[in-house]
Formats: C-alpha cells, structure tokens, sequence
C-alpha cells in the first residue's frame, strides 16, 4: 500500500471542492504541502486539474470523511487496496540494449576480452547483451570491424554499470582463483629457525683421558729415541 493516494494533486482538489476538510488534512492525506493546498482552494495552482475522487477508486470511504469533518485533529487513512497486482516475473534473456548503442558493444567485448579475461561467455552476454558468435568473432580478431575497434569500457558506453561489472569480476575470481607466482625468497617459518628442546641438552665429552697409557707411550717412544742414538 503507497503512503500517498493516486494523483495527489488531483486528489486535493476534489477534497477541497467537495468536503469541509481543513487545509492540513487534505495536506496530510495527500503529502502535499498545506500552502499548496491553500493555493488549490484560491485557484493559484493546480488550474485545469480535473478533481479525483478518491471514493470512487477505492482510496477513501464516506464515513472516513465525515469522521474527518467532525474532528479537525483527525487524519484520514488511506485504505487498503482490493486489487493485488503479481509481482512481475525477472525476464531471463540477453540484456536489451538500445539500438544507438549496438555498435558500441564490439568495443566493449574487446575492453572485457583484454582486461578481464577470467570472465566467461556467459558472463560478458549479461553484461553487455550480445551473443556467443559475436565474443568469439571479437575475441579471434575475425570481427568485420576488427581492424578499427578501439577498447572501451562498458560502463563508460552505458552497456552496464559498475556494480554489476564488479560483481560478475569478483564471482569470476571466485570461481576461477589466480595461480600463486612465486614473489623471491621469503624467511624461513619460526618453527626452522627455533631452537629445539633436544638441542639445548648438554653434550656429552669424553675428555677422560688414562694417564697411566699416556706415560707407558711417552717412555715406548723415549726408549726408541735413546737406542737409535747409541
């Protein structure tokens, strides 16, 4: 239900001629300023305006006026409608674009073919409302107007606007993600590069040493020393 009745302004005017409603009530009714309406009573505005009266359409009841006209605080309401419109159902399809603007959509395949190749066929028809045939013709240069297309971006053209580019490219990237590349040598993790509990064990040395064979060699090699020189 809209907050305002249909023709507003038409609305005011049979409410001025044909009720003794205050101006701030016909004002409130229709969401229209009350010197607006003051000026639709001394004929100021709204001159040649057939009034419209919102009994007949369903928009207020004889009792709902004459309750107003009893009571200047009393604001009238607007009544529900009896008639419910469906929604309108999305149209699946290519999206419709001017005819002043079909020669534009070979150079914003080639924008998109360029700078966002992630993008598939599918994707670039939504956006700029063209056919398979058409992308893949651009795409292998074997376009009739090849030679002298020139990039540009569909939004700039007004074939699409930003938001939904940015979200077909952000669900592109979602669906296809980017190889990593390797970017040089990084530091090693904290887990290489900190020392263990193992390592910080004494070692053990065997510094031991017998004197006693120590000796008994010492005076071998002497007793050798002493008979080559005799």
């Amino acid at each position: 239900m809209s907050n305002a009745p249909l023709m507003p302004k038409a609305t005011a005017v049979w409410l001025v001629d044909n009720t003794a409603l205050t101006f701030d009530q016909v004002a409130d009714f229709t969401k229209m300023h009350p010197l607006e309406v003051r000026a639709i009573a001394d004929g100021d505005a709204a001159q040649g305006i057939k009034g419209m009266d919102p009994i007949s359409n369903g928009q207020l009841t004889r009792e709902e006026i004459e309750r107003g006209e009893r009571d200047t605080n009393y604001r009238l309401r607007l009544q529900e409608s009896k008639v419910v419109l469906p929604t309108a159902a999305k149209k699946k399809g290519p999206r419709y674009t001017p005819v002043s603007r079909r020669h534009e959509r070979p150079s914003a395949i080639l924008w998109l073919v360029r700078n966002h190749p992630e993008l598939k066929d599918a994707q670039i028809m939504r956006l700029v409302g063209t056919t398979k045939t058409t992308i893949a013709s651009v795409r292998d240069r074997t376009h009739w107007n090849a030679s002298t297309l020139t990039p540009m971006d569909p939004v700039t053209l007004g074939l699409c606007s930003q938001i939904e580019l940015d979200f077909e490219v952000q669900r592109a990237a979602k669906e296809k993600p980017t190889t990593a590349v390797y970017g040089g040598a990084t530091l090693l993790p904290a887990s290489e590069t900190t020392r263990k509990e193992e390592d910080d064990q004494p070692i053990e040395r065997h510094d031991d040493l017998n004197v006693d064979a120590v000796f008994a060699k010492l005076k071998t090699i002497g007793g050798k020393k002493a008979d080559e020189e005799e």
